[in-house]
This record gives structure tokens, sequence and C-alpha cells, in this order.
């Protein structure tokens, strides 16, 4: 496969992904934000959303004070910001447009509908009439994407290379979630000790859940209160959670040994080595020496496992 194809293809599944990403933040931030809570927790939420992309110094180089309606305006419908629901849906479209002959026809349409829906549904207003049904449309669009690619795509290097994008992209997103979440309740919250502070723990760890869709895998899982160390396990070492770091590198390893040529040995081997640092790795080894550290490790090997990538086998890329 010509390089520059499977680097539309790559980007095209990591853009989409990244769109759902921001989607599920955006909208379990939303609903916590209509329940009962202080103006301190909720800056500490939204401030903590901006922090996950990145996006806090564009933030407040555009708007200054942190408001949710002008964070949600800015990773929603801002065009100059990249990191957008709408620049990422746009992005996404617009590598698909340029492999369109790689693309089954359903593959393509539902990127072009998504694409052309999205900028109806904002010109409309439809977003600022009922943002969770907004973020709810996001998410079906991608799982949609992914459906339909896995359902009609040639299982062959075109397949491969999205479901690569895909999965770097989730791994990117997981971690960064879990780092930033847990850094938020680390003073004063964790393992809280007043029934206030026991009720903001619920809410706080059952909306981390909510935005990998994890909150009835947890019940199912551990059928217990929802306990920190157990969030962290759940999202970051279980290879059966479809949203966990563990999961997603599963997927990265199988999908590189599927297109694997002569110069991309070293970068199997970086990625298997990470993939068995999560299947043998120990939760309560993981914080005792750190989770934050742990989670910057992990991510500064997911991106230069995305470098490697790109170097091997794609046209050289900006994120």
């Amino acid at each position: 496969m010509l390089s520059r194809t499977a680097d539309h293809l790559f980007w095209m599944a990591r853009y989409t992904e990244r769109a759902e990403n921001t989607a599920r933040m955006l909208d379990v931030n939303y609903q916590t934000s209509l329940l009962p809570q202080s103006a301190a927790v909720a800056q500490v939420g939204w401030q903590g959303l901006l922090s996950i992309s990145e996006l806090v110094p564009a933030y407040t180089a555009k708007h200054g004070e942190i408001e949710p309606g002008r964070v949600m305006e800015f990773m929603v419908k801002d065009e100059n910001n990249p990191s957008s629901i709408l620049s990422c849906l746009r992005a996404a479209r617009e590598n698909a447009r340029a492999v369109r002959g790689s693309l089954t026809t359903e593959a393509w349409e539902t990127q072009n509908q998504t694409w052309l829906e999205v900028n109806r549904m904002l010109r409309s207003g439809d977003f600022d009439r009922d943002p969770g049904q907004f973020f709810e449309w996001v998410k079906f669009r991608s799982h949609l994407s992914r459906g339909v690619t896995v359902g009609t795509m040639l299982m062959d290097e075109a397949l491969h290379f999205m479901r690569l994008g895909t999965f770097l992209e989730r791994a990117d997103n997981t971690a960064r979630l879990v780092d930033v979440k847990f850094h938020a309740v680390q003073s004063d919250f964790f393992g809280a000790a007043t029934e206030q502070d026991q009720e903001y723990d619920f809410y706080h760890w059952s909306a981390i859940l909510r935005s990998v869709s994890g909150f009835e895998i947890y019940r199912k899982v551990y059928r217990d209160v929802i306990k920190p160390e157990r969030v962290a396990d759940l999202l970051i070492l279980r290879p059966d959670m479809p949203r966990s770091l563990h999961a997603s590198m599963n997927e990265v390893v199988a999908n590189l040994q599927m297109v694997g040529n002569d110069q991309s040995a070293e970068t199997q081997r970086r990625a298997g080595k990470l993939r068995a640092d999560l299947q043998y790795g120990n939760i309560d080894e993981i914080l005792a020496t750190g989770l934050h550290a742990f989670l910057t490790q992990f991510l500064d090997r997911v991106n230069e496992l995305g470098s490697r990538i790109s170097r091997d086998f794609l046209v050289p890329a900006t994120a």
C-alpha cells in the first residue's frame, strides 16, 4: 500500500476517535455540572477537561476566565481549535476524501454524511438547545463509522491502518483522562472521610467511568462500591474492558503485526514491550510507585510509537 494512502486512513480513524472521546468527556462534564456542586468543584471539572487535551493555554489566550459555556463552545465548534469536535470531523472527512478509492461506498458515505450533518446541526442550533443529545449523536456516528469499516472493508492493510489509528488515539485519551481525573482528587477527596466528600467521591468516580462507558462494566466486574484503585485497575490493566490501556495496546500490537515490514521490527518490539508491561502489571504496585509517573511514561511511549509508525509506514504527519 502507498504510504500516503496509509497515512490518510490512519489519521481519518484517529480524528474520528478523537471527536468521540471529546464528546464523551464534554457530555459527562455537562451532565455533572447539572448536579448541585460548588463553583470551585465545577471549575476544577472544566479546567480538567481542557488539561486532558492540553488546551488550557489556547483557551485562556482566547477567552481568559474558564466558563462552562465558553469551554463547550471552544471544544465543540471553534474552527481554530484543531481538537474541537468540528475540526476533528472535518479532518476525518478530508482524509477520507483523499483516499476515496480505498474506502467502500458505505465507509465514505458515513464520513461524508457525518460532516454534512454536524454542520447542519450547529447552524440550526441543535447543540445549543440540547448539548447532551448532540454529544450522543457524535458518539453514535463514531460507532457507526467503526462498525461500517469493520463490516464492509476488505480485511487488508487499509483496515489495519485504520484500526491502528483508532486504538493509538484511544490509548492516549484514556491515559490522559485517568491521569487528570486522579490528579484532581488526590489531595482532598481521595479516600474521602466526611459524608459530603464521599458523595463527591461517588459522583467523581462514576463520571469517569461513564465517560468511557465503564459504569455498568464496573458494577458487573467488581459488584462493589466504586473505589479509586479499582477504577484505575479497570481503565489501565483489564484486557476485557474495551477502552482500557491494555485492550487498546492489544489491538495496536495485533494490527502492527499484520502490516509489519522490514523496518518495523523495533516498533513492533516496543509496542509488544508496552503491552507486556500492562499484561503483567499490578495496580497496587503502580499506585505505590506513583500513578502520575506511570501514566506520563505511558503517554511518552505511546507518542513515540505514533512517531515510529509514521516513520516506518506513513508520510510524515502532524497531529
